[in-house]
């Protein structure tokens, strides 16, 4: 059996963390699957959205702590994990985490490195490291305080509690809840748009805004300006041009669209 599983559906990539007998605990095997599929769809041009989630009903109850105590060093333990949270993170395409459980450690985290998170009233979420006398991982320290502030980030590391998702939406840790009977629809339904957007300019758009929050002003517009020179040269700002004058939807490719010398002088 796989520990994780893959789907492929119009050019939406879903990751399946498979591991229901231990709440997806994420074990060696899974961060490795993990590293290989999230460096597999970054470079796969045919993915243009990627889902992450959870079998068994439950999204991940965390790293899974070994019976054994492991004799290597700290630092190459943790590698796997920092590994899987910077691709995540730096993933060019827009990424959708259904949390339809548990999502507890760093397996919360893994779900809060998505761009978005969609819900059931079902999910429960704590950054459960204190617990554990651990520390936050899976970038945590970087996320929370610039999701919900730095006051409410050390009330849930430094007293891990358990919350529900009504409270993950009101906090902005869920973009969306959504009923069980209706969670994939809704989460098809929201890839296709997001499947169906420039790819190029998404990507310069994502990179922009994880980038933002550590930057000036200034550096930033260089930023902002750096990218609308990548967007131009795409074949979709004309798509987008002409469906806009036709009154049709727009088709994107993320095509280049700036001429060869040798096309220049011909």
């Amino acid at each position: 059996m796989s520990v994780l599983l893959t789907e492929d559906v119009d050019g939406v990539r879903t990751l399946t963390l498979n591991r229901p007998h231990r709440k997806n605990a994420i074990d060696t095997e899974l961060w490795e699957a993990l590293r290989e599929a999230l460096t597999s769809a970054g470079g796969d041009r045919s993915v243009r959205a990627l889902v992450l989630t959870g079998s068994g009903g439950a999204f991940s109850s965390g790293a899974d702590i070994p019976q054994k105590v492991s004799t290597a060093h700290p630092l190459h333990r943790m590698r796997p994990l920092t590994d899987v949270t910077l691709l995540l993170h730096e993933l060019p395409v827009p990424t959708v985490a259904k949390v339809t459980g548990i999502a507890v450690g760093a397996g919360w985290n893994l779900a809060l490195g998505c761009d978005l998170v969609v819900a059931t009233p079902e999910a429960r979420f704590s950054q459960i490291f204190a617990r554990r006398a651990l520390s936050l991982d899976c970038g945590g320290s970087w996320l929370l305080p610039k999701l919900v502030g730095l006051q409410q980030a050390k009330r849930l590391a430094l007293l891990a509690e358990m919350i529900n998702a009504a409270e993950a939406q009101a906090l902005g840790l869920a973009t969306w809840v959504v009923d069980a009977d209706t969670v994939d629809a809704f989460v098809a339904d929201l890839t296709a748009r997001l499947a169906a957007g420039p790819p190029v300019a998404l990507a310069q758009t994502k990179a922009l805004l994880n980038e933002g929050a550590d930057r000036s002003m200034r550096e930033a517009l260089a930023n902002e300006t750096r990218a609308q020179a990548v967007n131009f040269a795409t074949e979709d700002v004309h798509a987008a041009y002409a469906a806009f004058t036709d009154r049709r939807p727009p088709l994107f490719t993320g095509r280049w669209a700036v001429p060869s010398t040798a096309e220049e002088h011909t």
